[in-house]
């Protein structure tokens, strides 16, 4: 445990390194926050929205140079990154206030551990935190569908985002993507905007011939209604999955080539050695590399399976992403 590390003062210096590895510099950051009030105490004060002070504008470097940024405001985390610390210790409550902390301005949404829509907008208001996004299912009724765009619009979203599906059978596919189309409409009357969110068997299941399910999405989706929320670290897998050389340039080409505008990133890293998801910057995803190619509306935090604990990958995310030039 190193309850005296101050994380941020480490990463402030690692930056200034001359030829400091992003890798390095997080993979030490990460593993210098591993206990303690983590990086709790590193960023005790609340960034100003929108504000990046002496470190330069959004979209330059520090002297205003060619370097580009992740705007600060566009910084979200997925809130099943912190499952377990917000339904057991040390809470829902504690979770947030130290998310706002970090300085995150957004989250995305896996349920509401209890709460109303309404008391959840109240909450999160408090804090100075706004639910733009949530991961939500196909609703299996009209009702179920009303109710879930009902809630969204309560909470102030700008994105409601189907999480997951899988089958092999491209009935399965075609009637899910209209069900979708069908769903953005709906959407749309309340001021959403709808998304899919991708894994990596999307591009290696052989629903016959070769056709893959993400072939099936891109083509029958409406690009009018709905979007897509690429998740680079199942997009860079797939491209693993099928053997490709680059699988940075694989993830590239599944933003690219999509017909569906790329609205959401989940930024997730994946480790050399094990191919398990890692926090943010200890990795092998070029990142860089992949926003310099694509600009989203938001660069959304998510690691399934935190190297550390949540809170830890919680807030290197958040320093990853706000430190980045690309």
């Amino acid at each position: 445990m190193c309850f005296g590390h101050d994380g941020e003062a480490a990463l402030r210096r690692s930056l200034a390194e001359k030829g400091a590895s992003r890798r390095s510099l997080f993979r030490g950051a990460a593993a210098g926050a591993a206990g303690a009030a983590v990086l709790g105490a590193t960023a005790a004060a609340p960034a100003q929205a929108g504000s990046r002070g002496p470190k330069g504008g959004p979209h330059g470097g520090p002297h205003g140079g060619g370097r580009h940024r992740v705007p600060h405001d566009r910084i979200s985390i997925q809130l099943y990154t912190l499952r377990d610390a917000l339904g057991g210790e040390p809470g829902f409550d504690t979770v947030l206030r130290r998310l706002a902390q970090y300085g995150y301005e957004r989250v995305e949404l896996a349920g509401y551990y209890g709460r109303t829509a309404a008391e959840l907008r109240t909450f999160l208001d408090g804090l100075g935190i706004r639910a733009s996004s949530s991961h939500d299912g196909i609703s299996e009724t009209r009702t179920a569908l009303r109710t879930k765009l009902e809630n969204a619009a309560t909470l102030g979203q700008t994105y409601v985002v189907v999480p997951y599906l899988a089958s092999n059978v491209l009935a399965d596919w075609q009637r899910w993507a209209d069900q979708m189309n069908a769903e953005a409409a709906v959407a749309k009357r309340y001021g959403l905007r709808y998304g899919y969110h991708n894994h990596a068997h999307e591009f290696t299941t052989d629903l016959g011939g070769g056709l893959t399910p993400w072939e099936v999405l891109t083509d029958r989706l409406d690009p009018r209604l709905v979007h897509l929320e690429v998740d680079l670290y199942w997009a860079y897998t797939g491209g693993v999955n099928l053997g490709v050389a680059d699988p940075d340039r694989f993830a590239i080409k599944v933003v690219r080539d999509a017909p569906q505008r790329v609205r959401q990133f989940h930024v997730k890293d994946r480790d050399a050695t094990t191919g398990d998801m890692a926090d943010l910057g200890t990795g092998v995803v070029d990142f860089p590399r992949i926003f310099r190619t694509h600009k989203v509306e938001e660069y959304i935090v998510e690691n399934d399976t935190p190297d550390v604990t949540p809170l830890t990958s919680a807030a290197v995310g958040h320093l990853y992403l706000d430190h980045l030039e690309y």
